[in-house]
C-alpha cells in the first residue's frame, strides 16, 4: 500500500498529532515535557517553522504548524527523532516511542486555521471525565492546564517564545487585548455549543478546506502527472511573490493608479481582483491583504473575494481578464 500523501508547499498551514507506540504516555514528568518544548523550539528554528498551537496529552500530542518554506516533513524529522532520543536517553530505553508515522492534516488557513487551534486548545476537557461538567467548570479546568499554549493567547504575560501568536490573533484583531479577548470568547463560546470536531472534514482527502481550497490544491500543488494517490513526493510549489511586487505589476497591467486601488469606493472591481490575486499569488493570509489596504477587516476582503468569484462564473470576459493579469505577473515574475 502507498504511503499518505504529504502535501507540501511554501505558506502551508498543518494540524499534526503523534501518539504514543501501544497508546503508552510519552511522558513521565513535567521534565519530559520541558523536554519535549526545548527540542520542538530546536528544530523549529532549524527548519523556519512557526508553532501557531499545541497540546501535550499523557500519550499523544497536538500542533498547528505553519511552513513558511514547506518542508513539514523534514522538521516532523528532526523533531521526533530528537525528542524520542532525548527520551530514551533519559529513561535507558530503546526503540520507537511513537505509534507509526506523524498524521497531518493541511488547512485552508483563513476557513480553518482558528476552528482548529480552538480544537486543540480544547482537547484537555474533552475526555469522560468532562462529561456533565458545567461550560464554567470546564473554562476553569483549561485555565489551569499548563500544557497548552491557550494561556498565551489569552493572557500576554504567559506567553512563550517559541509560538508564533500574531498569525491566529491577526483573525481577531491582532496580537493586543482586543485580539486576545476575541480568542477567548471564540474558546469558551465552543464549550457550550459542542460543535464536532474540524478534523472530520478531512477524512479521506487529507484537507481541512472549503471545495475551493480542494480544487486549488489539486490544481496547482497536486499537478505531478499520473495518478496522484500513487505519487510518493511532491514537487515544491513555486516560491510566491512578494506583495510589492504583485501590486506593482498589477498597476502595470490594469493601467489604474497605486492611490486609486487603495481607496475606499473607488475601482470596487479592480480592488476585488487586486485582492484575489494577492491571495493566489503570495504566501499571504486575509488579515495580511486586510492591513495592506488600510485596515480592511478580513471578512470584508473574504466577502469581496467571494463577489468576484461568483461574477467570474457567469462574466467570461472577467474571468479572462483575471487569467490574463496572473498569466502576466507570472511572466514578471520569471
Amino acid at each position: 500500500m502507498a504511503r499518505a500523501l504529504r502535501i507540501q508547499y511554501p505558506g502551508a498551514c498543518y494540524h499534526v498529532t503523534c501518539r504514543g507506540n501501544e497508546r503508552k504516555d510519552i511522558y513521565q514528568d513535567s521534565e519530559d515535557k520541558r523536554i519535549f518544548k526545548s527540542k520542538l523550539k530546536v528544530s523549529q528554528e532549524i527548519y523556519s517553522v512557526e508553532v501557531l498551537s499545541y497540546v501535550l496529552m499523557s500519550n499523544h500530542f497536538h500542533l498547528l504548524i505553519h511552513t513558511p518554506r514547506g518542508n513539514l516533513s523534514e522538521f516532523m524529522r528532526h523533531f521526533n527523532i530528537s525528542y524520542t532520543s532525548a527520551y530514551n536517553r533519559r529513561h535507558k530505553r530503546c526503540g520507537h516511542l511513537y505509534q507509526g508515522r506523524y498524521k497531518a492534516f493541511l488547512i485552508d488557513a483563513d476557513n480553518y486555521l482558528l476552528a482548529v487551534s480552538r480544537y486543540i486548545h480544547l482537547n484537555p476537557i474533552r475526555t469522560d471525565k468532562y462529561v456533565g461538567v458545567t461550560p464554567e467548570e470546564q473554562w476553569a479546568e483549561l485555565q489551569k492546564y499548563a500544557d497548552s499554549s491557550l494561556a498565551g493567547y489569552c493572557r500576554e504575560s504567559q506567553k512563550e517564545a517559541f509560538v508564533n501568536y500574531r498569525m491566529l490573533l491577526g483573525y481577531m484583531g491582532g496580537d493586543n487585548k482586543k485580539g486576545r479577548q476575541g480568542y477567548k470568547r471564540f474558546v469558551q463560546e465552543e464549550i457550550c455549543a459542542g460543535a464536532e470536531s474540524p478534523l472530520l472534514l478531512g477524512r479521506g482527502s487529507g484537507i481541512i478546506g472549503e471545495n475551493e481550497f480542494i480544487d486549488w490544491v489539486k490544481a496547482k500543488v497536486l499537478r505531478d502527472k499520473g495518478d496522484m494517490r500513487e505519487q510518493p513526493a511532491l514537487k515544491k510549489f513555486r516560491k510566491s511573490m512578494k506583495p510589492q511586487a504583485v501590486i506593482k505589476g498589477f498597476v502595470e497591467i490594469t493601467g489604474k493608479q497605486t492611490e486609486e486601488l487603495f481607496q475606499r469606493g473607488r475601482c470596487v472591481a479592480e480592488r476585488a481582483l487586486l485582492m484575489e490575486v494577492l491571495y493566489r499569488c503570495c504566501d499571504i493570509t486575509q488579515p495580511d491583504i486586510g492591513r495592506l489596504f488600510g485596515g480592511v477587516d478580513y471578512s470584508a476582503v473574504s466577502q469581496a473575494r467571494k463577489r468576484l468569484r461568483e461574477k467570474m462564473a457567469n462574466d467570461e470576459n472577467l474571468k479572462w481578464k483575471y487569467d490574463k493579469i496572473i498569466e502576466q505577473l507570472m511572466g514578471m515574475s520569471r
